[in-house]
């Protein structure tokens, strides 16, 4: 029985990865993986020392004891599949000492992890918490907070009765008890009373609940923002290593302007053109984007941190950060599956840009990347607002007015500024200079 549904979980889940893993083949190719170990000390910081989510120490603290607990627990799980496969009991007890310590670690953060959610979900059900709201907060994403906290929050309790349960049965049977357990013991008087069948009857079911809500909870996370419990810590391992202000270029426009700038470089006539098409300006749809930006877009937690510290969103324009990342997961379910079918020309007349995303929203970002500073799995939003920006620009010369009279200054007076070159320097034509 055991076997099966775990064949059962690995199917339905590898059929969702290679399902995202298509979504995946239209996105743009980016930048190369390199800087290894820079990766690791960013991910070891940011995503295992929860260092950005303790800005906000308090509920930091509890949701960075989510974060450790689950990783602690998964030990338990891995004990927990063998011992179903294998038909064991305890598999991992030959550890001897260092079973005891993850035992006795498992136990006392199930009980922190349940305190932790529900704490959470008190916050979401009871308190109107302003991050948590927004346009693109619908019921149905609320509802599917809810139900990925009280799934946790069930996974918790289920783990403390199944360890419960066995202590006080192996104490009442005089077995040896394998593991330690600071927390369960504090709760085994509670049902000292049950005789050793119904202890072990309890047992089972505890365990049978708990493996089929991790089956369960594994397959719902692919569908639900909780996505981020797999893969917050490689989108951190994979963050962009330029400094936050630093804005990407299209290779074939620096390289034009180059060529204009530096006629007689060497270096530029010598650089073979080829005759690939002309890429797309910017980004118009999701088959635009990079695929770090898709990545970003299922690794987004939906927490509003980066809403939360907008100045446009704070001094009440449309834009929202989370939004936008949102609005790239939300158009590439929506068109994914029709480009896996039809190919890439595929097009159902909408697209990311203007059905999902305004022009409105995207003028109001001042690039201060203020969003990217604070997100926790360091998402960078700032660069596919101003790729779509790109785009409007470049492929639809569509910008405020203002913004184009800057791009005609510069194009006839060679700055932002309506006043000629010759007459650049005429504030300083009555200063009196001294010379040393």
């Amino acid at each position: 029985m055991f076997a099966v549904a775990l064949l059962l979980t690995l199917g339905i889940f590898a059929f969702t990865v290679h399902r995202i893993i298509g979504f995946f083949s239209f996105t743009r190719k980016t930048f190369p993986v390199r800087d290894l170990g820079r990766r690791f000390g960013i991910m070891m910081n940011i995503a295992f020392g929860q260092s950005k989510i303790f800005r906000r120490p308090v509920i930091g603290f509890f949701h960075a004891l989510v974060f450790w607990g689950f990783c602690v627990i998964l030990m338990g799980s891995i004990e927990m599949v063998i011992d179903g496969l294998a038909g064991t009991d305890r598999a991992l007890k030959v550890l001897g000492t260092v079973y005891e310590v993850i035992t006795a670690s498992g136990d006392i953060f199930a009980l922190l992890v349940a305190i932790s959610i529900i704490i959470f979900l008190s916050r979401r059900l009871f308190f109107r918490i302003k991050r948590f709201e927004g346009i693109e907060m619908t019921a149905a994403t609320h509802t599917d907070a809810n139900v990925a906290l009280t799934m946790i929050l069930l996974l918790m309790l289920s783990l403390l009765g199944m360890n419960t349960f066995y202590f006080e049965r192996q104490m009442a049977t005089g077995n040896p008890i394998h593991g330690a357990f600071p927390v369960s013991s504090l709760l085994a008087p509670l049902i000292s009373g049950l005789t050793p069948p119904a202890l072990n009857a309890l047992h089972e079911i505890c365990w049978w609940t708990h493996i089929l809500l991790i089956f369960i909870f594994a397959n719902m996370l692919p569908y639900s923002k909780h996505f981020h419990v797999f893969l917050s810590v490689p989108n951190v391992f994979l963050s962009r290593l330029d400094p936050l202000g630093k804005l990407p270029n299209m290779d074939s426009i620096t390289r034009e302007v180059k060529l204009m700038l530096y006629p007689d470089d060497p270096a530029m006539t010598a650089e073979p053109v080829t005759d690939a098409p002309v890429e797309r300006f910017g980004v118009k749809d999701v088959e635009d984007v990079s695929w770090k930006n898709y990545f970003d877009s299922l690794s987004c937690t939906q927490c509003g941190r980066c809403t939360s510290v907008c100045p446009a969103n704070i001094t009440g324009k449309r834009l929202s950060p989370r939004k936008i990342i949102m609005d790239i997961r939300a158009r590439m379910k929506e068109k994914g599956p029709g480009m896996v079918k039809n190919g890439r020309e595929y097009t159902d007349n909408k697209s990311l840009l203007r059905d999902f995303i305004t022009e409105e929203e995207l003028w109001a970002c001042t690039t201060c990347n203020a969003c990217a500073q604070e997100c926790p799995i360091n998402i960078n939003h700032p660069t596919i607002i101003v790729d779509m920006r790109r785009y409007l620009v470049m492929e639809e010369a569509s910008a405020p007015g203002e913004i184009k009279a800057v791009f005609s200054n510069i194009e006839n007076n060679g700055a932002p500024w309506q006043f000629s070159p010759e007459d650049r320097l005429l504030w300083a034509r009555d200063l009196e200079i001294r010379i040393r």
